[in-house]
């Protein structure tokens, strides 16, 4: 468009403020991710709206990064269980954990 003039649109200075209906998507999945974060304690829950995908995050300390999915939530809070059931199985003996012998 070099050399020719734009016509005058909603984001050019001058124009009057225009409402603009603002869309929110996934409302019941944001949700659930939302319920089952504040149940889940030691975990970040998210929903991804790309990938309409839960994704739980351990926020707990582990040797690596914990990050799992699901296409449920029912799903993510059983795969959930199951990462803190083989962490605690993979954990050795306390004594070990504060530095003593055994």
């Amino acid at each position: 468009m070099i050399g020719r003039s734009r016509p005058a649109g909603r984001h050019r200075d001058g124009q009057a403020h225009t409402p603009v209906y603002r869309r929110v998507w996934d409302v019941p999945a944001r949700a659930e991710a939302e319920v089952l974060g504040s149940v889940s304690p030691g975990w970040a829950v998210l929903y991804s709206l790309s990938m309409r995908r839960f994704f739980g995050l351990c926020a707990w300390p582990s040797p690596q990064p914990v990050m799992i999915s699901d296409d449920t939530a029912e799903g993510l809070e059983q795969r959930m269980r199951e990462a803190e059931t083989l962490l605690i199985l993979h954990m050795p003996p306390a004594d070990d954990r504060l530095g003593r012998a055994a």
